[in-house]
């Protein structure tokens, strides 16, 4: 038996500005809204009925931006890792991030490693990692 990663949700205060904030920085559209939740999808992603296990496989996964009261206190224990091409400017990805609101956060890693941890701007802790090819 396999099921389908179907969505990663993130709790955050204001879903509507998180959710529009991780959909420009991934290129990706909203795919859902209402009060409580804000759906993030890939530009390619279907709201057509799939058919097929194998079609349904292959259905790309979300983000669910949740609202809720309580604020966050602690490094989160789940992250997104992001990553450039080699043709991208990695520093300059990182510069638009930070003056989009992302901070750069120091959950101990050392100085030599080849990623940035950022945050976002409710402070969900993401990395940048170095340009790859694949």
């Amino acid at each position: 038996m396999a099921l389908l990663w179907y969505t990663t949700v993130i709790d955050c205060h204001d879903n509507a500005a998180q959710a529009r904030w991780w959909a420009e920085t991934l290129g990706w559209k909203i795919g859902y809204e209402d009060d409580e939740e804000v759906v993030v999808a890939p530009p390619d992603a279907t709201e057509d009925q799939v058919e097929t296990l194998e079609e349904w496989r292959k259905q790309p996964q979300e983000l669910v931006f949740v609202r809720v009261e309580e604020s966050k206190t602690l490094k989160n224990r789940l992250h997104l890792d992001l990553a450039p091409h080699l043709s991208q400017d990695r520093d300059a990805e990182i510069a638009a991030l930070i003056e989009r609101g992302a901070t750069r956060v120091d959950v101990g890693q050392p100085d030599d490693v080849t990623w940035t941890v950022l945050a976002d701007p409710e402070g969900n802790e993401f990395c940048v990692l170095s340009s790859r090819d694949r």
